[in-house]
């Protein structure tokens, strides 16, 4: 195969995963605290596939990642009790059967025992690492500002809130989560304001990811071309060649 559909081929295949990465910020315009992502790519310097007569090295071009951006979307009133949403930096904590977990999704509710949990039942934890356990019979709940729950007179625990300096460390778990796999130990968010009744929208801006999402088929189409191209000069030389024997 030619150097240039070598070339060609490497880029079709990262503007494919950026396809997929773009169509999937859409379908989560309007998912709760979900953050927008982009692909990084990077070229890889690589002998040709023919060494005759062509330059050295030949650079293709590979996919280097997933980037995330972490900017706070809109803050959006729902009146819900258990909807509670993060003002600045910082992130929920939740348990789950693989360990601690984190998340900008505040759509919580209580299961059967009372837990305050995630709409998958994943246990929120408290600034201890405890669950928060609600008592039906101690009447409303109120969460404040700093995260403190309370019922009545009773407080019932505090909504533990972590952050990262490094946010690269976190990663995509399902479920709207991320998982820390860096070294950093997450700190406590001191400065986190939690707003009860509200929720955090998505950060994807729609206009624009559909517009991106027009540019990188309309560039996959280019590249197609120029490979087909690229073929049918191949395929008219090994004619000409062969009539002139």
């Amino acid at each position: 195969m030619d150097n240039a559909l070598y070339v060609g081929l490497s880029r079709q295949m990262t503007l494919r995963r950026e396809l997929d990465i773009v169509a999937n910020n859409i379908a989560n315009a309007n998912t709760t605290g979900f953050k927008v992502e982009d692909l990084m790519v990077r070229t890889e310097p690589a002998k040709p596939a023919r060494t005759a007569g062509g330059p050295a090295p030949i650079k293709f071009v590979l996919d280097d990642g997933v980037v995330r951006d972490f900017t706070p979307g809109a803050l959006n009133q729902t009146g819900g009790t258990f909807d509670l949403a993060i003002e600045n930096q910082g992130f929920f904590k939740v348990s789950t059967g693989e360990g601690e977990r984190y998340t900008r999704d505040g759509r919580f509710t209580t299961n059967p025992e009372g837990v305050l949990t995630t709409q998958e039942g994943a246990p929120v934890l408290d600034d201890g690492g405890g669950q928060i356990t609600i008592d039906p019979e101690l009447g409303p709940v109120s969460i404040g500002r700093d995260g403190i729950v309370t019922q009545g007179q009773v407080r019932v625990g505090k909504i533990g809130v972590a952050r990262f300096s490094d946010l690269a460390s976190l990663r995509k778990d399902g479920d709207n989560l991320y998982r820390n796999v860096g070294n950093e130990t997450p700190q406590s968010a001191t400065d986190a304001i939690i707003h009860q009744g509200m929720l955090e929208g998505s950060n994807v801006q729609p206009i624009q990811q559909i517009t991106k999402l027009i540019e990188v088929s309309r560039a996959y189409e280019s590249i197609a071309k120029m490979m087909d191209q690229t073929a049918e000069l191949s395929r008219s030389a090994v004619e000409r060649m062969g009539k002139v024997q």
